[in-house]
C-alpha cells in the first residue's frame, strides 16, 4: 500500500511537468562535480551552453549527432545549461522541446562562477560555448565551437585511449 500511495503522490507532483521539466534536474555546483571526475571506462563529453548564446545553439546539432552516433558506447554527452535560473520554465524548457533535445541536459545555477570555472578546468576564461571531454585521468577542455566532423576527431582521441 505505500508503495502505490508513493507512486501516486511522485504521479500528482509531477502531472503538471512536461517531459523535458521532469528531465533537467538543477544542481549547484557542490552537486555537479563529481560528474567531472567519474573514474570508469566512459568517455564523458561535456559541453556547457546557454539558451541565448548563438554560437552555444549552432553548435547543439553536433553534440546531438555525437549522442545519437555513439548511443550503443561507452560515450555520454552531457549539455550543461548555463541559463538563468528564472527562465527555466519560459526559455530552457520551451527551448528543449521545439528541438527535441535527446541528450542529458542540466542546469547549473551557481552564480559563484568564479569559484568553480577554475574548478572545470584552469584553462577556462568563462566564455561558452566550452567543453570537456574526459576518460578516467585522461582529460581535455575546450573553449570554442564544434561542428560534428570536429568533435567526432577529438572523440576518437578517448575511445582509442
Amino acid at each position: 500500500m505505500a508503495k502505490t500511495t508513493l507512486f501516486l503522490m511522485l504521479f500528482m507532483l509531477t502531472a503538471g511537468f512536461s517531459e523535458a521539466q521532469k528531465s533537467v534536474p538543477v544542481y549547484d555546483f557542490d552537486a555537479f562535480k563529481p560528474l567531472l571526475h567519474r573514474q570508469n571506462d566512459t568517455t564523458y563529453v561535456i559541453n556547457f551552453w546557454a539558451t541565448w548564446c548563438k554560437p552555444c545553439v549552432e553548435e547543439l546539432p553536433a553534440f546531438e549527432t555525437l549522442n545519437e552516433n555513439h548511443k550503443n558506447e561507452k560515450v555520454r554527452v552531457m549539455l550543461v545549461s548555463l541559463d538563468f535560473i528564472r527562465h527555466y520554465d519560459s526559455k530552457l524548457i520551451p527551448f528543449i522541446e521545439e528541438r527535441s533535445l535527446q541528450s542529458k541536459v542540466i542546469l547549473l545555477n551557481d552564480p559563484r562562477s568564479n569559484s568553480w570555472i577554475d574548478q572545470v578546468s584552469p584553462e577556462w576564461s568563462g566564455a561558452i560555448p566550452a567543453t570537456l571531454i574526459y576518460r578516467g585521468n585522461m582529460r581535455q577542455f575546450y573553449e570554442r565551437s564544434f561542428t560534428i566532423l570536429e568533435i567526432e576527431k577529438e572523440l576518437e582521441n578517448f575511445i582509442r585511449y
